[in-house]
């Protein structure tokens, strides 16, 4: 079951994240994922990251997030030798995945209606900002402006200093991970319709998707979103909150999960307080019982805390640093990371995180590095009926 993708070819022709990301998810369910690149440059992620020696080998931190276990091909489709290598690798492909702004694929004579006379069983998903269809369509969409364009970051941070963008790219991250789901499902359908289909993925709707309370709250209950800093809109105490030497998380939503917050801090008569006996009445007054608790977390660490929570019942824990959150028992046990000491052109081990997830107790994992530019370009020609004066003629064109 791990690697139920395992009789599946796709052809990755996405940069930077989100679709690289959806492809990552099948390469880890063993999926064969062949990255199509544009030669000398190649995905716009291998020049990104926080080690400049990194960028400048074309092996940016970036691209090696999203890509282990992956093939590289370089061809430049906008050469009709090029166009013609694509179709191709679409003959003997599953799935084609890629995230240009809608219609250029169709203007290189590329798109899904023209490759389907290939491969009737290709299934094609587009990821875009806004979708293929609509008086957005060919705007240009960033993870940051979709945040914006979501409501994500209207929400986000506290009243006196929202709006905030959320700390990693999620708009692209949900994005890929939509577009990984709806195309692992149209495989699972396939294999009754025999038919391939397009999929059309937009990072705006799939990042509104996944706000569902928060929309609902809108739609159902006329109540306008907004941005309530640490707090947990749907209960309290529940939130963060301080500790004698920092934050931690705790979530006591149910009745019976306060009254053990009141027990652990040693504060029984907050129970019958009738500012906070019932979940609305703590609501109102949610700013009066933070003072309290907080009062009582300033005599012990987040920690002690964390336990003695815990331990009560009550779901809590202490708001940890990137670091912090690796270094984990829980997360190092479940071996999330993986490893290579072969990536091609660098002399250290280079460290990626898997997916989130095990299937029957093993978690996914891929079997090769993230490749070098154009790694893969021979053995692929190779296959396709290439001999060698072939490739020199299409390296001599500037085709691969």
């Amino acid at each position: 079951m791990c690697k139920a993708l395992k009789s599946i070819r796709v052809l990755d022709m996405t940069n930077v994240l989100a679709g690289p990301y959806c492809c990552h998810q099948l390469a880890h369910m063993g999926a064969e994922v062949i990255k199509v690149e544009m030669p000398k440059s190649g995905d716009l992620a291998r020049q990104l990251g926080a080690d400049a020696e990194l960028n400048r080998q074309k092996m940016g931190i970036s691209f090696l997030a999203q890509n282990a276990g992956k093939k590289s091909i370089t061809l430049d489709l906008k050469q009709n030798r090029g166009k013609a290598i694509l179709r191709q690798l679409v003959k003997t492909a599953d799935v084609l995945v890629e995230n240009f702004r809608p219609g250029v694929m169709d203007r290189l004579g590329l798109g899904y209606e023209q490759l389907k006379e290939e491969n009737q069983r290709l299934i094609y998903c587009a990821i875009s900002g806004y979708g293929a269809d609509g008086p957005m369509k060919k705007l240009p969409a960033y993870d940051q402006i979709i945040q914006g364009m979501s409501g994500v970051m209207s929400i986000t941070g506290a009243p006196e200093n929202a709006p905030y963008r959320v700390g990693y790219p999620i708009a692209d991250t949900i994005g890929g991970m939509t577009a990984a789901f709806a195309v692992s499902s149209a495989i699972a359908g396939r294999g009754e319709s025999g038919e391939g289909c397009f999929i059309d993925v937009s990072m705006l709707e799939s990042t509104l998707a996944t706000m569902g309370w928060v929309v609902s709250n809108y739609l159902v209950g006329e109540k306008t979103p907004a941005p309530m800093g640490n707090d947990n809109f749907t209960a309290s105490p529940s939130g963060t909150f301080k500790t004698q030497d920092g934050l931690i998380n705790m979530a006591a939503n149910k009745q019976e999960q306060f009254e053990s917050v009141c027990q652990v801090i040693d504060r029984p008569e907050l129970i019958t307080d009738p500012r906070f006996a019932t979940r609305q009445a703590r609501l109102d007054n949610r700013n009066a019982l933070t003072s309290f608790i907080e009062g009582e977390f300033a005599r012990k660490p987040a920690s002690e805390w964390d336990l003695l929570l815990n331990g009560a019942g009550v779901p809590a824990g202490r708001v940890l640093s990137v670091p912090e959150a690796l270094s984990l028992p829980q997360v190092q046990q479940r071996e999330l990371q993986g490893s290579f000491d072969n990536v091609s052109g660098i002399e250290r081990e280079i460290k990626i995180v898997r997916t989130g997830f095990k299937v029957d107790g093993k978690r996914p994992k891929v079997d090769s590095p993230p490749p070098s530019l154009g790694e893969h370009t021979e053995a692929i020609l190779s296959e396709l009926g290439y001999d060698k004066e072939a490739q020199y003629s299409l390296v001599a064109e500037g085709v691969v």
